[in-house]
């Protein structure tokens, strides 16, 4: 069995390979009505959206990323005979699309794309008038008369850090708290039963999508190659961060150590990434508001493999010096702790930084007060656009899953 092609031990370490999606039709399918269901604030404009997400995979490329799409690999996932077929029946069934009669009928739309706008047109959602006689066919129907999905779109796609995460060289394949955004970690499954290039490769894993805890990506840090950082968020609940700590300590893999840290739960702070992210070997963003009320626990091993649990009693930035065996930590404040500035530049992710190695990161232009901030502290910045792409409540990290980066 070959070795696993992931390899990622590092927030810092230079980024060679990515996973991204481009935003699609599924943005565009977004209204008022269905902004609670599908977990947005606002709807972004897609046309913009797009372009600010090609400047931003074109920071990546120009930096010797390669970057790979997430329609694109799933579409070769499913390449061999009986593949589709089974991702097809699987994704309708977690779609609870059960009625005999429509779930035949979209089928059957579906049949005539190739693999690739298949994919789109999952991710996209299928809207009851698309298919020729199915509305007002059954009792349901005529009844939801004022829904007008069959299958619902999936606009968070575009936030690929999520539904899986990459850590040593496995992965988390996460359960997400919402049944909006389980669906997502389809694809990834696929990625890594079925691709290729994943398929044959001793690829561990760290956590299941049928586990019934949750646990999603923006939780999850890797900064060291002994060290993680795990969020309980909003998103992620304590029982699951205790599992994945079990079962990554107890593996071959390098970690000895995982911070649990409690953030408050509300949406501004839905992540562990919204609110902190490493941007140097020794400098991290951070929100001023999780300073007060953060809780840190520490999950190890004793000597005869069992799980230790202590709350942990120093401040964040000695527990980063202590662990990571540095000399001095800089925190940097999101807007320099400013209640107005920060306040709206949290909002639009002014903490949430993907490095691209270390001391060098992209971040959103719009929040420009943190940005120099970084600057002053010696980042090097790469800033994108992001008046639409900022709209899903989520920045550069958010939006890319690393799959391979330079060991430091």
């Amino acid at each position: 069995m070959a070795e696993s092609p992931l390899m990622v031990k590092s927030e810092i370490g230079r980024l060679k390979k990515v996973l991204i999606h481009r935003p699609g039709l599924e943005i565009e399918r977004l209204t008022p009505d269905l902004l609670d269901r599908l977990l947005f604030d606002d709807i972004p404009f897609l046309e913009v959206a797009r372009k600010e997400h090609d400047y931003f995979a074109g920071i990546l490329k120009d930096n010797g990323v390669e970057v790979e799409y997430l329609e694109e690999l799933t579409a070769e996932a499913i390449a061999e005979p009986g593949v589709r077929e089974k991702f097809l029946e699987q994704f309708l069934d977690e779609a609870v699309l059960l009625d005999e009669y429509r779930r035949e009928a979209v089928k059957d739309w579906l049949s005539k794309f190739d693999n690739k706008d298949l994919i789109v047109n999952l991710m996209s959602g299928i809207k009851k008038t698309e298919i020729d006689n199915l509305v007002d066919r059954s009792l349901a129907d005529r009844v939801n008369t004022d829904y007008p999905f069959i299958l619902d779109p999936m606009p968070n796609l575009y936030f690929t850090r999520d539904p899986f995460a990459t850590i040593g060289n496995g992965i988390s394949l996460n359960h997400m708290k919402t049944e909006t955004r389980n669906r997502e970690t389809i694809f990834a499954e696929y990625i890594f039963n079925f691709h290729s290039e994943y398929k044959d490769a001793n690829i561990p894993r760290w956590f299941s999508r049928y586990d019934n805890k949750s646990l999603e990506g923006g939780d999850q840090l890797v900064l060291s190659s002994e060290v993680l950082a795990l969020g309980i968020s909003q998103r992620t609940e304590a029982a699951s961060i205790e599992q994945f700590a079990a079962e990554i300590l107890r593996s071959d893999q390098s970690f000895n150590r995982v911070l649990a840290l409690q953030i408050p739960s509300k949406r501004a702070f839905m992540h562990l990434d919204t609110v902190f992210t490493m941007v140097d070997f020794n400098k991290f963003t951070i929100h001023a508001e999780i300073e007060g009320p953060l809780v840190v626990y520490s999950l190890t091993l004793d000597g005869e493999g069992q799980l230790q649990i202590s709350k942990e009693k120093s401040t964040l930035s000695e527990l980063l010096k202590t662990y990571l065996g540095l000399e001095s930590v800089e925190l940097i404040r999101c807007a320099g702790g400013d209640l107005i500035d920060g306040g709206r530049e949290q909002w639009n992710d002014g903490s949430n930084t993907l490095a691209i190695a270390p001391g060098e990161a992209v971040v959103y232009t719009r929040n420009y007060v943190t940005n120099q901030l970084l600057e002053e502290k010696g980042i090097k910045l790469h800033k994108m656009p992001s008046s639409e792409l900022s709209r899903g409540r989520g920045g550069p990290r958010c939006m890319s899953m690393p799959l391979v980066r330079e060991e430091l």
